[in-house]
C-alpha cells in the first residue's frame, strides 16, 4: 500500500476518541502494510483493569482511519489480529475498493465530547438509528430510564471511582488543568473539555494534591459530590449493550459500532456525554444490568447524549502539530 497517504492522513485518525484522551493507538508502518496496536504506558490499568476501553478506543481508532481514508479516496481494509501479548489488533492494507461509509473526514474532525447543557435528547429516529447501528452488529443501544435511580447510581459510581488511590493517581497524571502543562496541547483532559470554569479547575488541582492526606477523611465523597449530576443537564443515557457472547477481539470490534453510533449522532446535530464510570465501579454495572434486564457483562458503554446548547472544547492531539485542543 501507499503508506504515505495514510501518514498525511493520520493526524485526521487520531481524532478518533479513548478514555481520559490518552491516545493508546500506534501505527507501525512496514511496506506494504501498517500494523495497528498499542502502546501500554497509554492505558489505564487500575481504572480499566479488564481493557474493555482500551479495546473500544482502538476499534474507534480503526474505524476512524478507514472512514477518513475512503473519505479522501485512499482504498484501505482492516485485517484482524489480535495479539494481546504483541500489543497488536491487525493490520491496515491496500483494498481493491474504498470501504464503505456514510459519514466523511469533515465529520470526524468536527465530532465532540459534550459534557455541557443539551437542549433537548435526540429525537425517537435519531435513537432508532443508533439503535440500528449496534443491531446490525448484534447488539443494541438501550435507553436507560431516567428517575432517582440512575442518579443515585452515578453518585456511587463517582463515590467509588474517588476512593480508589491508583484510579484517582491515573486520573490525576491525565489531568491537564492549566495551560503550564506540558502536555496541555497533546493529550490528556484539559479544564475546558471538563466544562470546568478557572475557579473549578484550580479546585481540583487542590483537591487532588490534597487527596493522600485527606482520603480517610471523607474527601472522596466531597469530590463525587463537586462533580454534580450531569444527569441535570439534559438528554437521554444510552447503553450500548454486546452480544451475549463477547471476547477481547468482539469488543474490540464494538469499538468500531460505537464510532459509527458517535458519528451518527453528529450527523443528526447530537453529541455525547461518557459516563463509562456506571460500567466501570462493579456494584453499578450489576444494578444497570438489572435495571435494564441484561448481563452485567455486555454493558459496555454509557453515555448522556442530546443536542448541545453551546460549542463544545476540543480535546488535544499529539499527531499533527496543530495544537488541536473532542475526545
Amino acid at each position: 500500500m501507499d503508506v504515505d497517504a495514510l501518514r498525511i492522513l493520520e493526524p485526521l485518525c487520531w481524532r478518533a476518541p479513548s478514555a481520559h484522551n490518552t491516545q493508546p493507538w500506534r501505527l507501525d508502518y512496514r511496506p506494504g502494510t501498517v500494523r495497528v496496536g498499542w502502546d501500554p504506558a497509554d492505558t489505564l490499568p487500575a481504572a480499566d483493569p479488564t481493557g474493555r476501553d482500551l479495546r473500544l478506543s482502538l476499534g474507534a481508532f480503526v474505524e476512524t482511519c478507514l472512514i477518513v481514508a475512503a473519505d479522501l479516496g485512499v482504498p484501505l481494509e482492516f485485517v484482524a489480529d489480535h495479539c494481546a501479548r504483541d500489543h497488536r489488533v491487525g493490520w491496515l492494507r491496500t483494498a481493491r475498493h474504498r470501504y464503505d461509509s456514510p459519514f466523511t473526514a469533515a465529520q470526524v474532525q468536527a465530532r465532540r465530547t459534550h459534557r455541557g447543557r443539551f437542549s433537548a435528547g435526540p429525537d425517537a429516529p435519531v435513537l432508532a438509528g443508533v439503535d440500528a447501528v449496534a443491531r446490525r452488529a448484534g447488539g443494541s443501544v438501550r435507553v436507560v430510564p431516567d428517575g432517582d435511580l440512575l442518579a443515585r447510581l452515578l453518585r456511587t459510581a463517582d463515590q467509588q471511582v474517588y476512593a480508589d488511590p491508583a484510579v484517582v493517581g491515573e486520573l490525576r497524571s491525565w489531568l491537564r488543568l492549566t495551560p503550564a502543562h506540558p502536555d496541555y496541547r497533546a493529550d490528556g483532559l484539559t479544564g475546558r473539555c471538563l466544562g470546568l470554569s478557572p475557579v473549578e479547575a484550580t479546585g481540583l488541582r487542590a483537591a487532588l494534591a490534597a487527596y493522600p492526606a485527606l482520603r480517610r477523611l471523607g474527601l472522596p465523597r466531597l469530590l463525587a459530590a463537586a462533580a454534580g449530576n450531569p444527569l441535570a443537564l439534559g438528554g437521554a443515557v444510552v447503553v450500548l449493550v454486546g452480544p451475549p457472547e463477547m471476547d477481547d477481539a468482539a469488543q474490540f470490534e464494538f469499538g468500531r459500532v460505537l464510532m459509527r453510533i458517535w458519528l451518527t449522532l453528529h450527523a443528526a446535530g447530537s453529541a455525547a456525554h461518557p459516563l463509562s464510570q456506571l460500567v466501570d465501579a462493579p456494584a453499578t454495572r450489576t444494578a444497570l444490568g438489572v435495571l435494564l434486564d441484561v448481563a452485567p457483562q455486555r454493558l459496555l458503554h454509557v453515555a448522556r447524549v442530546g443536542r448541545p446548547v453551546g460549542p463544545s472544547a476540543r480535546s488535544a492531539r499529539r499527531v499533527g502539530g496543530l495544537g488541536f485542543c473532542g475526545q
